[in-house]
């Protein structure tokens, strides 16, 4: 299933839309975080990327086993090599892990962090939920930071190895 498309091994087209995805997630998680200004203009983009790019990391990972496995299967793989790509396996599972993170902090952002500082029905009846607010949202903008960073940190490591495997040869 996550072999070939129209002919053509399936890893070296999605793979593009993960790299693509997966930072602009990131971009955006720590736009939405820390410029509130354009929270009300992000808010569904930054949700339906947040859904979106660990789908595409995930087709990246699955298509990149089924191309593995069909290379070790047709004998084109030479023992030598199969710990380089092993490797670019690896950075491909823990890009994956670091998307989904990522996601679920966006997602939190969209959520828990109003995009508008208007006041909310319950400053207006009185009641003082600034603090316990501004402290999750801190607490929100730290940790998207942190997940963007190792997200993108991932992607490069993940198609830096995939591309050294590609060039350097069997």
């Amino acid at each position: 299933m996550f072999e070939e498309f129209m002919g053509i091994p399936a890893h070296p087209l999605v793979v593009h839309a993960a790299v693509v995805f997966v930072p602009l997630l990131a971009l955006l998680t720590i736009g939405y975080a820390l410029v509130a200004p354009i929270r009300p203009h992000t808010r569904w983009v930054l949700g339906l990327l947040a859904l979106g790019a660990p789908v595409f990391a995930l087709l990246a990972k699955l298509s990149g086993d089924a191309f593995f496995d069909r290379m070790r299967a047709a004998n084109r793989v030479t023992p030598e090599f199969v710990p380089t790509l092993e490797t670019h396996q690896g950075f491909g599972d823990d890009t994956l892990w670091a998307t989904i993170a990522l996601a679920i902090v966006a997602l939190a952002l969209v959520w828990f962090v109003p995009p508008t500082t208007a006041p909310t029905k319950a400053t207006e009846a009185g009641v003082d939920d600034g603090r316990r607010g501004r402290a999750l949202t801190l607490t929100l903008q730290v940790l998207s930071l942190v997940a963007a960073v190792i997200a993108v940190y991932y992607v490069i490591r993940t198609g830096d190895s995939g591309a050294k495997a590609v060039w350097t040869g069997q």
